[in-house]
């Protein structure tokens, strides 16, 4: 679950949706950047509402993912051994494309829907989260493919689901605070994004030694020993 939440967060910090959080907000609120900075509070509880039903357009996309990977992984239980394999090599694979070594003309790739209107109703911004979630997959394919993999080789269908759950929370925290503090994030963007390649190379890094240890049996062992974390984010 802790894993689960950080890649979630990690997400939100990727290249290809933290520059664009602004433009998000502005979208699915229906008011440029600069209103959104003078904080009216009507304005503030229009942005609110729209964004937790951009947040909900997205966690419906990636929890049926879960529930999907995590039916599949469950049918195919007779050869889990195998797919256990292939996951990790899939996942060391993404790892070695975030640190760059290994660049996959792919997972660059989005397929933003820009004539998706989320300002004028909370259902338009419910249906751009749902956008969202399909046409930055490729982008943030990595993390969370590593997740869905997780959801795959989970005991029960029901811990898939909850997975990319917390997942989308871990996406959906800095969003909603970024929502509720435009001038804030602009600032926090503004001194972060110099650190932008380093959090790639790094979750890369991260990728590639949680595949490594799924191909060495071992993850299920490192997931016991972290059991602490869990129960105190819990």
């Amino acid at each position: 679950m802790l894993a689960a939440f950080v890649a979630g967060l990690v997400s939100f910090l990727s290249p290809c949706v933290l520059p664009l959080v602004p433009g998000y907000v502005s979208l699915i609120s229906g008011a440029s950047v600069e209103e959104l900075q003078s904080q009216d509070s009507k304005l503030m509880k229009t942005v609110m509402l729209h964004s937790v039903m951009f947040i909900l357009g997205f966690t419906v996309v990636f929890v049926t993912l879960g529930a999907a990977a995590s039916g599949l992984g469950q049918l195919a239980h007779a050869y889990k051994k195998y797919l256990t394999w292939v996951a990790g090599i899939i996942i060391i694979v993404f790892g070695i494309h975030l640190t760059g070594i290994l660049k996959i003309k792919a997972l660059y790739a989005d397929k933003r829907l820009h004539s998706i209107q989320g300002g004028k109703s909370p259902i338009g911004a419910f249906l751009v989260g749902f956008a969202f979630a399909f046409g930055w997959t490729p982008c943030i394919g990595p993390i969370l493919g590593t997740i869905l993999g997780l959801a795959a080789n989970s005991d029960t269908l029901w811990k898939g689901i909850l997975l990319l759950w917390v997942y989308s929370l871990g996406l959906a925290v800095p969003f909603l605070l970024t929502s509720i503090g435009v001038d804030r994030f602009l600032a926090f963007y503004g001194r972060f994004r110099r650190h932008l390649h380093a959090v790639e190379v790094f979750s890369g890094v991260l990728l590639i030694a949680i595949g490594g240890l799924i191909l060495a049996g071992h993850f299920t062992w490192l997931a016991s020993k972290l059991g602490f974390l869990n129960r105190f984010a819990m």
